[in-house]
């Protein structure tokens, strides 16, 4: 029997401010969380297959990798993805990295709808794997960027209805529009200070996010500008003749800061 809130009409099957309770999932998810559920599964061990999950996805990470096609304007100097995914201890660097990722997102977000959680066991191997790159070739490969596209808009869909909440979709699609439209502008503005691969991404990331809540889409997009801001500051403090560094990494970092930080409860802090 779903438990009741202060103020909730036990004969109405939808009390404005609140979601309806999933049968089966137990009771109304705490305050701050967008969603009305909470798995029946224990914290940890939600947390734990997410770890399990972006552990296997980043130890095949650089198998992906090494069968990416060289893009066609590449700089001479550049070093070959199949160079970059042969580095001795890549595939455990990456699925360490995705399963701490995966692991904090679970633990943060036990309420999400499975869709949504899947989505972000993508986001945080992709992520992982972009940075990564970005780091040492300046590059954001659009053949791993793009196909993540569809990924999310199906899972963000299958979210909705499990979910029941067709908001979801609302802020996904406000979301991504607003963010890429932002990036684009500064883009057209400064090419040389943002990529077009940044471009790209921010779409990713925005969709992952708004399919969290407003609130991790606004932190992970401003978060993101912050780690580049102090990025930019070391860069300067250390007078490297090439002042100039990958915008991704930042991205990514600033995506993740929001899924974890962003919508938690005035209690937390």
């Amino acid at each position: 029997m779903p438990r009741l809130g202060a103020g909730d009409d036990p004969g109405s099957p939808r009390v404005r401010g609140h979601r309806p309770v999933v049968p089966g999932l137990g009771t109304t998810a705490p305050r701050g969380t967008p969603y009305g559920y909470r798995a029946s599964v224990s914290e940890l061990l939600l947390a734990a297959s997410m770890a399990v999950a972006g552990g296997v996805g980043g130890a095949l990470a650089p198998l992906v990798l090494a069968r990416l096609p060289e893009p066609d304007d590449a700089a001479e100097d550049k070093i070959t993805y199949a160079r970059l995914a042969r580095r001795r201890g890549l595939a455990g660097a990456y699925a360490v990295l995705g399963a701490l990722g995966c692991a904090a997102i679970g633990w943060r977000w036990s309420d999400a709808p499975v869709p949504v959680l899947a989505a972000w066991v993508v986001v945080v191997v992709l992520g992982v794997v972009l940075a990564d790159v970005d780091l040492r070739t300046r590059l954001l490969p659009r053949r791993l960027v793009l196909p993540a596209y569809p990924l999310l808009l199906v899972l963000a869909a299958l979210a909705a209805v499990v979910a029941d909440d067709l908001g979801l979709l609302v802020r996904v699609g406000v979301g991504w529009l607003a963010v890429s439209g932002g990036y684009l502008l500064l883009w057209v503005a400064s090419p040389r200070g943002i990529g077009y691969g940044d471009v790209r991404l921010s779409g990713v990331l925005a969709i992952a996010l708004a399919m969290l809540g407003w609130a991790p889409l606004v932190v992970g997009t401003y978060a993101a500008f912050l780690v580049g801001a102090a990025v930019g500051v070391v860069v300067l403090v250390r007078r490297r003749p090439d002042r100039t560094f990958p915008f991704g990494p930042s991205m990514v970092l600033g995506a993740w800061c929001g899924a974890l930080l962003g919508g938690l409860p005035a209690s937390w802090w």
